[in-house]
This record gives structure tokens, C-alpha cells and sequence, in this order.
């Protein structure tokens, strides 16, 4: 069994930001490497704490053998981690999204610990009619190969009901580092963090919310339960949100982490800037449409920085919805102060280079 090295283990209980990284291709859906690996080494200098490759936001069609792109893909990212990594040594965690039945996740998790990820983000969607002992079974024999990233994954986009049971269960696997808590769903995510609280693994298991709709309100929730004595909160966040407009993110969390350490959070600022962040991405997740032009959205964003040729999926049924670009118009008018568009203008061409 691989462990997570004890400073990672403790760089990810902090909290980070964690972007879902989007794929960047072709028009004729092949891998544009080039915008590819600009995109990576925008999000390791906008400052983020690790990065999740092979994820939905990255397109789960890579997943596919006739793709051919899984392995191209994690690969690409690690090493040019390492390379934006080299000048300025610091704690990074790389997350590899495993899916599919219990031989392709293990296969695929075999992959991500060669290419030298440190822990496997593990959806159960392919396992929609499984138990939750079939479902537990399926995650400890992937924790055998990597620490593994718990992943409650929203039914929009093809997760399913998890219950308290089967998460209190899930935390006591010892190789469980951390949960993206993910069902856009308060009593669902009040399910997980009273498993972790439950089972006394609060200080073992760092919980970071994927609840774009609701994010910065989960960064300032403390789930305290019973008596008070056990208590959790989330601590980052891995989001598809957050591969746009990534260096305003870290900004936020970095501040909201010393105001937090100073005993000043100021709840009240916090909550407000939170509704203008739900509603960006609203915009580019195309809540209006049931989120099916979600990752054409978050393209979109990243094409007119300049860090994608264009807003193609490798499904071309995936595209923007009637309406979704003038909504990401509207929020880039409403809210400023929320992009990072001079900071990619200031190194696109470095990046590209």
C-alpha cells in the first residue's frame, strides 16, 4: 500500500485550491498539447495547492481505450508539474480521476501511481446497481494501489445517492486521505462530514467541498454534532469552478485562511462575495439548462483568455447551451472583480511558449 507522504498528507488537511483540469484540443478533437500544458502551468503559477487530472471537468470520454488519450493526458500534467515546480520547490498534490468497474479503476490507478500522482479521485458512477459493501470493496482494493480522494458526485451529471452509511463505513479505510464532497446538496453533505466527525477522523481526512453552487459557504462551515466535541469543516476545494478564474481563487481562500487564523472571518463580506461566485457559475456551468453545456462553459471562459483554441468537447454534443454565452457576458460585466484576465494576459505568452 502507498501512503501519502506525511508533508503532502498535511499540505492537503490546510486547504488548497485544487482545480479540475479541462482538456484543451483540437478541432478535430485531438489533443492540443500545446494550450494543454499552458493550462497547467497557468494553474501551478496562479499558486494552487494540486492539481485533478482525468476528472469530469478533463472529459470522462479520455477514460475510453478507442480515446486513446487517458495515459497522453496524466502524463502531460505530471511532468510539466514538475517542470513549473523546479525554480520554486513547494508541496503539491497530484489527483488522477479513476473510473469504472473495480479492473478499469485498478488498472487506471496503476497508471496514475507510475506517472507519480499521489492519490486517486474515485468516482462510483459506472456502479450505479452496486451495494454499498460492493461499492466499499471497489474502494479498498483501489486504496491498496493509491491514498484515495472519496468523490460524492452530483446526479446531474451522473452520480448517485450515497448514504450516512455506506460514508461512515467508506472513512474508516486507512487509506482515505481526503472527500470531495460534491451532491449540491446540504443534507447529503451534512451526511459525509458527520461520517468523518463520527468516526473521529476529522484530523486524518481533510474534506473539500466540490459544491460549486454553494462553495464559499462550505469554507465557512463548521459541521459540529451532538455535544459540540466533534466537529469538521472543509477545508479547500476541488473544483471544475475553479479551473477559471484560478488565481482569484487562491487569493480568496489564502485570505479567508489568515482572516480565519487571526479570529476575525468576517462571515457577513464573505457570504455576499459567495452569491456573486454562485452566480458566475451559474453562467458557466449552464445551471439554467440542467449544467449540460458545463464544461463547454468553463472552455469558453478559458478560450477568450486566450488559453484554449476554442470551446470543443470530445463529445461535439457537449456545447454552449441557447443563452449561455451572453449569461457569461453578464457576469463578467457584474463582477470584475472576480477574473484573473490581466494576470493570464501578463504571462499567456510564456505559457504558450
Amino acid at each position: 500500500m502507498t501512503s501519502m507522504p506525511l508533508e503532502l498528507a498535511h499540505h492537503l488537511r490546510e486547504g488548497q485550491v485544487i482545480p479540475a483540469h479541462p482538456l484543451a484540443i483540437h478541432p478535430d478533437r485531438t489533443l492540443d498539447e500545446r494550450h494543454q500544458a499552458a493550462l497547467t502551468r497557468y494553474y501551478c503559477d496562479a499558486g494552487v495547492g494540486g492539481l485533478a487530472v482525468g476528472v469530469h471537468t478533463t472529459q470522462f470520454e479520455i477514460h475510453d481505450p478507442k480515446t486513446g488519450l487517458l495515459e497522453p493526458v496524466l502524463s502531460l500534467a505530471s511532468q510539466v508539474i514538475d517542470e513549473s515546480l523546479t525554480a520554486s520547490p513547494r508541496p503539491f498534490v497530484k489527483v488522477a480521476g479513476v473510473i469504472g468497474p473495480t479492473e478499469q479503476a485498478l488498472r487506471e490507478a496503476a497508471l496514475a501511481a507510475d506517472l507519480g500522482y499521489h492519490a486517486a479521485l474515485v468516482s462510483l458512477a459506472a456502479l450505479k446497481e452496486a451495494s454499498d459493501e460492493e461499492l466499499l470493496h471497489h474502494c479498498r482494493l483501489v486504496a491498496e494501489i493509491l491514498p484515495i480522494f472519496g468523490f460524492y458526485l452530483q446526479p446531474a451529471v451522473g452520480g448517485r445517492h450515497l448514504s450516512y452509511r455506506f460514508w461512515r463505513q467508506f472513512v474508516e479505510i486507512p487509506n482515505v486521505v481526503a472527500i470531495k464532497v460534491a451532491p449540491f446538496d446540504r443534507y447529503r453533505t451534512l451526511d459525509v462530514a458527520r461520517a468523518v466527525a463520527d468516526a473521529g477522523r476529522a484530523e486524518e481526512i481533510a474534506l473539500y467541498t466540490g459544491n460549486d453552487d454553494n462553495l464559499v459557504a462550505d469554507l465557512l462551515t463548521e459541521y459540529c454534532f451532538g455535544d459540540g466535541k466533534a466537529c469538521v469543516r472543509i477545508v479547500g476545494g476541488l473544483l471544475g469552478h475553479w479551473a477559471v478564474w484560478t488565481r482569484t481563487a487562491v487569493q480568496m481562500l489564502e485570505r479567508m485562511k489568515e482572516e480565519r487564523r487571526q479570529g476575525r472571518l468576517d462571515y457577513r463580506r464573505w457570504l455576499a462575495y459567495g452569491a456573486q461566485v454562485t452566480d458566475a457559475n451559474a453562467a458557466f456551468f449552464d445551471a439554467a439548462n440542467h449544467f449540460r453545456g458545463c464544461i463547454a462553459g468553463i472552455h469558453e471562459v478559458l478560450r477568450r483568455q486566450g488559453l484554449m483554441q476554442g470551446n470543443w468537447c470530445l463529445n461535439p454534443a457537449e456545447c454552449l447551451s441557447p443563452g449561455q454565452a451572453e449569461e457569461i457576458d453578464r457576469v463578467y460585466r457584474a463582477y470584475p472583480h472576480l477574473n484573473d484576465d490581466d494576470f493570464v494576459r501578463a504571462n499567456l505568452d510564456r505559457w504558450l511558449a
